[in-house]
């Protein structure tokens, strides 16, 4: 169905927007709020653009890019607050995995609990 990554989601210090790919609209409003407000507080505190990408293999990677030159840039902030978010927001995370593993590419759910 898909080829490389899919983007969940994403958020932009420069364009200050949030942005959900509109094939995960059907998530319950409540994960879609949790994932904004997590991606917009990121890009607030350390700048760049968050997204949150599906590889091939259906894991969720957090990627950030930055401007060249972006001088507010906190490189070593992002990398902090990217670990924070792996362990505190866990449960989401991996939820929203096994949501893409099952619905987009047919995996059996009992093999993923």
């Amino acid at each position: 169905m898909y080829q490389d990554r899919v983007v969940l989601c994403a958020s932009s210090s420069y364009e200050k927007k949030f942005y959900i790919n509109e094939d995960f609209q059907v998530l319950p409003e409540q994960i879609k709020q949790e994932l904004q407000i997590m991606c917009v507080l990121f890009t607030e505190d350390v700048g760049g653009v968050l997204s949150l990408e599906f590889d091939e293999d259906g894991t969720l990677l957090l990627k950030v890019d930055v401007d060249e030159g972006d001088f507010f840039y906190d490189e070593i902030g992002s990398a902090l607050k990217i670990k924070e978010i792996q362990r505190t927001k866990k449960e989401l995370l991996e939820a929203v995995e096994v949501f893409y593993k099952v619905f987009f590419l047919g995996e059996d759910a009992s093999d993923l609990l």
